[in-house]
């Protein structure tokens, strides 16, 4: 018989890396919670990766709480199966009160019961407090117009790309130059497939620079403790797409301007499809200068860092395109260009639709600062710059989760001693921009 409480103080909606954190650190304050999990904990890493997926990070950068990167390697960056091992490590170490194979319905407030109301396809629980922690990328983006592809087309979604072997043979088209699709693109064109590439506006970084990798300049700059409401966007940096840039092999650039010299073909933003013949906006040219000024842009700024500090460095320089598109192809057609599968690697989106509570922007995005919201008791963990660059990373979770544990702490005491009023006082005024919260 299930003898397992239905009533939390806390119910922790996700088991990643970020629910996870959370369920470590009230599990230091003696708070009881459950961690509800629609799979299996941490599942997306070994699920939703392909066979040569690595860290774009160093390792170092590794380090959920209670649970750091010690291997030998700190500057390397872990391959698929040593990320699962060590994030298994951490599952292991945390011993979450955790519920797997269970999927939240609804998240409502009970007014009645002054508690959180949550419906699961096993049944209903309640909780003090609610934090989402199931991360923003839930729902793959594919554009309808691959319903008009050929039929017999092979259309995968970066997050069911595993490798070149599981692809028919013939050339490939992926869609997306972000950080999936440029590494995507090079894990195909090292097999040596025939590769057509739809770029878009994705910024690119170097890898190393001026003897170091740039993840450790930046760090000493202290870019990755800026807060969002500290960074020139703002909010909008949110929106931002990651830089392009690989830790394969040792860690490398990614310059899609060499892939061109060795047979890879470059297009503009892919914008249609009239029968056989894809079309693509004539804006290639544009692409790969933006992220080859975002490049020099990063490097400059650490150019300056090290000459205000005095730090002996080796000579930098400026990148200088190995290739320029002659013309722009505006279109393609599949049938002559021998294209017979495509990889699209444009994203995801978010899918709160299931948590009832005015807490969401006209787009769709929840409204909070440091994941705090303007209903008292309700979080969000776990989200890209929730407050810094690392928000959705192994490097910043852990103070992420710390601060969200203080204030589930702080609104605990408080139910505890003043109920219902008491909790209308912690509700956070989000609507102020100038309103931050400090380490």
């Amino acid at each position: 018989m299930n003898t397992r409480p239905t009533h939390y103080s806390v119910v922790i909606i996700g088991g990643g890396q970020s629910g996870l954190s959370l369920s470590h650190c009230l599990q230091q304050r003696g708070i009881d919670h459950l961690v509800i999990e629609k799979r299996t904990l941490v599942h997306s890493w070994r699920t939703q990766r392909w066979d040569s997926f690595c860290l774009v990070t160093p390792n170092w950068q590794c380090n959920l709480p209670g649970w750091s990167y010690t291997g030998s390697d700190p500057h390397g960056f872990m391959v698929k199966d040593e990320i699962n091992a060590w994030l298994a490590g951490f599952v292991e170490q945390v011993q979450a009160p955790a519920i797997e194979g269970v999927s939240v319905e609804k998240v409502s407030r009970d007014g009645e019961a002054d508690r959180y109301a949550i419906d699961t396809s096993a049944g209903r629980y309640t909780a003090d407090q609610v934090v989402v922690a199931s991360g923003g990328y839930h729902k793959p983006v594919v554009p309808r117009m691959a319903e008009r592809l050929p039929a017999g087309i092979v259309q995968y979604h970066s997050a069911q790309y595993r490798n070149p072997a599981q692809l028919p043979e013939g050339a490939v088209l992926v869609v997306g130059c972000g950080q999936s699709g440029a590494q995507i693109a090079e894990d195909l064109h090292l097999a040596g497939r025939k590769v057509y590439l739809a770029t878009g506006n994705a910024p690119r970084c170097a890898r190393f620079y001026r003897g170091k990798d740039v993840v450790d300049w930046l760090a000493d700059m202290n870019y990755y403790d800026m807060p969002v409401t500290a960074h020139p966007l703002r909010e909008g940096v949110r929106d931002n797409t990651n830089h392009y840039v690989t830790g394969r092999d040792g860690g490398r650039d990614i310059d899609l301007r060499r892939f061109a010299t060795e047979g890879m073909e470059l297009f503009g933003l892919m914008t249609g499809l009239d029968g056989d013949t894809l079309q693509f906006k004539p804006n290639l040219r544009a692409n790969l200068d933006h992220a080859d000024q975002i490049y020099n842009g990063i490097n400059a700024s650490i150019d300056k860092f090290i000459a205000a500090n005095g730090i002996d460095a080796p000579a930098g320089g400026v990148y200088e395109p190995v290739w320029q598109p002659e013309g722009e192809r505006s279109t393609l057609s599949l049938r002559a260009s021998g294209i017979t599968s495509v990889v699209w690697c444009i994203g995801f989106l978010p899918d709160f639709a299931w948590i009832d509570a005015p807490v969401f922007n006209g787009r769709g995005d929840p409204v909070h600062l440091r994941g705090v919201t303007g209903v008292a008791g309700l979080y969000f963990l776990g989200l890209p710059w929730l407050h810094t660059w690392g928000s959705g990373r192994f490097s910043g979770v852990a103070r992420d989760a710390e601060f969200l544990a203080e204030r589930i702490d702080e609104m605990r005491g408080r139910l505890q001693q003043g109920g219902e009023q008491a909790v209308g006082s912690l509700a956070v005024d989000v609507s102020s921009e100038s309103r931050t919260f400090q380490d």
